[in-house]
């Protein structure tokens, strides 16, 4: 008989009495750990399959002893870079035996409900209250007052508002002809500082311009004088000269 078990993570095919290294488990040594979450049981030909998980199985285990795993190296390097890196790392584990797989495992009984018992609320008699309204009697009218009524009615009211005096209507003037009389009012108001500053002053006669003066005219540039120079001539000796010598 066998069982898969989901372990801290991990999947283990498990056996009765069998020890197994895991992840660290919380718990002291010697103390019994149970498992729930089975994912497949054989038991002599008949496989049990969950869906994910078996319900109602269980396994019972008991922690041995926690200690670490073995050394792994991990080394790191870039090229080039000089850059390399070279860290230890050691697992933290339990060591677990199996004590016993279990198929199905009673269900737990759920405690009962305890039913409060809150007394009775005892409910006091309302009384209502009537007040006795106070009826009075009406007051009987007489012929005279009767009377007094027609005539304060059929007595016209004194009119107290004074009659409207009419209005007087005032011809609304054209836009343009109240502007130009605003600028007329403006001009009229202006010091007369302001008009000498705006009259235009005359402007000053023009004087004929000096003539100009006529240049005087440009000297002639004096020649530069040429000295001859006295080249001495060389005359050339006649090639038929030393011919004639040495025949001679």
């Amino acid at each position: 008989m066998y069982a898969i078990v989901d372990i801290a993570g991990q999947q283990f095919k498990i056996k009765k009495n069998q020890e197994i290294f895991v992840h660290r488990l919380e718990g002291k040594e010697g103390a019994k750990v149970e498992f729930n979450e089975v994912l497949l049981i054989d038991n002599n030909g008949k496989v049990k399959i969950g869906s994910p998980i078996i319900t109602d199985a269980l396994i019972s285990a008991k922690i041995i002893e926690h200690l670490k795993g073995n050394k792994v190296l991990v080394f790191k390097k870039k090229r080039r870079k000089g850059y390399q890196k070279l860290n230890g790392h050691r697992q933290y584990l339990t060591k677990i035996k199996i004590e016993n797989i279990i198929e199905s495992s009673p269900k737990p009984k759920a405690p009962k409900a305890v039913e409060k018992t809150t007394p009775a609320k005892t409910e006091k008699p309302k009384t209502e209250k009537i007040q006795a309204k106070e009826v009075k009697p009406k007051a009987k009218t007489t012929t005279k007052e009767v009377k007094a009524k027609v005539e304060k009615a059929a007595v016209p009211k004194k009119t107290t508002k004074a009659a409207a005096k009419p209005s007087v209507k005032v011809k609304a003037r054209p836009a343009k002809k109240q502007e130009a009389k605003a600028e007329k009012d403006k001009k009229e108001a202006q010091p007369a500082k302001i008009k000498a500053k705006t009259a235009v002053k005359p402007k000053a006669e023009v004087k004929p311009k000096a003539k100009a003066k006529p240049k005087a005219e440009a000297k002639p540039k004096a020649k530069l004088k040429t000295t001859a120079k006295k080249t001495a001539k060389k005359t050339p000796e006649k090639k038929g000269s030393k011919e004639t010598e040495k025949k001679k």
